[in-house]
């Protein structure tokens, strides 16, 4: 899929990575890119389009769908990221609340729009560390986690409706959410550049840093990928029977 004149929304897109989502897909060419935030967004370029948007409120996801005309690309970029140690179950409600309810419910919200475009997509920004829990971010990994499983379920069911979905597996990024995480990062602008090449490219697993593109291959060639083009299946049998 080629982002020129696309209609795209981007969730999360005051700071970080989802910012630069926003300035890359105007960049190429994108006809209106809709930046939900949960505070106003000013934005020098008129074809950006700010949306109040908390994922985890229904009301403000129901406004947000009434304000778009169309849509083509959803990015699901909106998260948080907390150190925890797993004894506080407030902490995991909080990241079950927005890295995977809030994903869903917006996703959920938007496929109406999204099956009357002519070959769209939802990208879930998510993190390697759905591959393998970091357990200084245990909740957070959790939740990554499963909402890596929420991709690949969707991916399945809404092939069909023409709705492609991609996952985007990426390692640290040089963000507040990463700030005090001591290793190298990469940059926001270097990973949206990335992610959208891979939707571009039309990867189902997008792995946009140096970090995790060590993992691509294996995890592309891997029994776990295989097994979900093979339950991938089951759908497509379910939906002929």
């Amino acid at each position: 899929m080629i982002i020129t004149d696309k209609a795209v929304l981007v969730t999360g897109a005051n700071r970080g990575i989802g910012r630069a989502l926003v300035d890359e897909a105007s960049r190429r060419g994108a006809r209106r890119v809709y930046a939900g935030t949960r505070r106003h967004l000013a934005h020098p370029d008129g074809r950006v389009t700010p949306l109040t948007l908390d994922v985890t409120n229904t009301e403000q996801i129901r406004a947000a769908v009434e304000a778009v005309d169309s849509l083509d690309i959803l990015i699901n970029n909106a998260g948080v990221a907390r150190y925890d140690d797993l004894s506080d179950r407030a902490a995991l409600e909080q990241h079950l609340a927005v890295n995977l309810f809030g994903t869903y419910g917006v996703t959920q919200a938007f496929v109406p729009l999204l099956t009357r475009s002519q070959g769209a997509a939802i990208v879930n920004v998510l993190s390697n560390a759905a591959l393998a829990a970091l357990p200084l971010i245990p909740a957070y990994s959790i939740s990554k986690a499963a909402a890596f499983s929420l991709s690949q379920s969707l991916r399945a069911l809404l092939a069909r409706q023409g709705v492609r979905v991609h996952a985007v597996l990426a390692g640290p990024v040089d963000t507040d959410m990463s700030r005090d995480l001591d290793v190298p990062k990469a940059s926001p602008q270097a990973v949206a550049r990335a992610i959208l090449d891979g939707v571009e490219n039309d990867d189902e697993e997008i792995f946009p840093d140096t970090a995790s593109e060590t993992l691509a291959e294996s995890w592309r060639s891997g029994a776990a990928k295989v097994l979900e083009r093979q339950y991938a299946t089951l759908v497509d049998a379910a939906a002929t029977a």
